[in-house]
């Protein structure tokens, strides 16, 4: 049963590499790093895969719009060979604000173009001819480094479509904010059928979910501190859908009610979705919080951390130790 975690960097680089050492001598299989305004997401797998030997590295996950796939898979197949084979390339479409605001790009069809971004990343790893593309064209091809066939794509999904997309060409997909009723429900039956057209089984693909995780004896703070972190995604319509979709419409509806009302719109967020998606509490909590994920599907749960908890302990608790 593999077990993840999120690592990104914080305030300290340097911390945060003693934290990846730290979850590669507990037996954590993998470790992921987001990729927001901070510190560039594959740059710091390349300092990750520098202090470790074993743990796999992942992006979880980095924007298709921030760089062409001939830079993805040039970046991905240099830090694949100096980990000795550990990456696994998490790819997503991101969100309008992120693509068009910071990076003067556009989404157009998302799920088309991750279909078109993704086969052309393939294609180059696996040094075939890339295939043409509408957004994207490239005769691009590796050069004077090893091809890297073996080297997993795994796809960011929320919608059904992106998710059917995923089981379809990747190799897993990464899930936030996907409690475990929705992978249940949502995730696993939309994946399957993804890889029931490409004429392959679920055997293999793996389904990475964020777990937001505290071992603490201060629930409440905890949940604070959750509530603060998931405002600008109760305002982004990929999330909001799937929120919808879990059953706490209420939720959104009073989150929109209180809009202006920062205090009444981190309010709107219910003990009892928090309760859905976090592993929160005593130690045996976060393991059982992680062990719900796993029942629902999720072949790679993965525990983040909480701010203004620790996520040391968390890390000990999730791991048994």
């Amino acid at each position: 049963m593999a077990t993840g975690c999120f690592i990104s960097t914080g305030r300290s680089l340097p911390e945060a590499v003693e934290r990846v050492k730290l979850a590669e001598s507990l037996g954590f299989e993998s470790v992921y790093v987001t990729h927001v305004a901070g510190r560039e997401s594959l740059t710091v797998l390349t300092v990750y895969a520098q202090a470790t030997s074993r743990i796999r590295l992942g992006t979880g996950v980095v924007p298709i719009y921030t760089r062409t796939p001939a830079t993805m898979a040039q970046t991905a197949a240099t830090i694949d060979e100096l980990s000795d084979g550990r990456l696994t390339l998490g790819l997503g479409v991101s969100h309008r604000p992120v693509v068009e605001g910071w990076h003067g790009q556009t989404i157009d069809r998302p799920v088309a173009e991750m279909r078109e971004y993704a086969s052309i990343v393939r294609a180059i790893l696996h040094g075939d001819p890339p295939p043409p593309g509408e957004k994207w064209q490239t005769g691009f091809q590796l050069l004077g480094i090893e091809k890297r066939p073996a080297l997993p794509i795994y796809i960011a999904a929320l919608s059904p479509a992106m998710l059917r997309l995923a089981g379809e060409i990747a190799d897993g997909v990464v899930l936030w904010l996907c409690n475990p009723r929705y992978i249940a429900e949502v995730v696993v039956p939309e994946v399957s059928a993804g890889r029931e057209k490409a004429g392959r089984s679920l055997d293999g693909f793996d389904i990475v979910a964020a777990v937001p995780g505290a071992a603490t004896e201060d629930r409440d703070a905890a949940y604070t501190a959750m509530r603060k972190d998931l405002i600008p995604y109760f305002g982004l319509p990929f999330y909001r859908a799937m929120i919808e979709r879990t059953g706490f419409g209420e939720d959104i509806a009073a989150y929109d009610a209180a809009s202006g009302d920062l205090a009444g719109m981190q309010g709107a967020i219910s003990d009892g979705f928090l309760a859905e998606l976090t592993a929160v509490g005593t130690e045996q909590d976060v393991r059982a919080g992680l062990e719900r994920y796993r029942a629902a599907g999720a072949a790679s749960p993965c525990i983040g951390p909480i701010p203004k908890t620790d996520f040391e302990r968390t890390l000990h608790a999730a791991a048994g130790a």
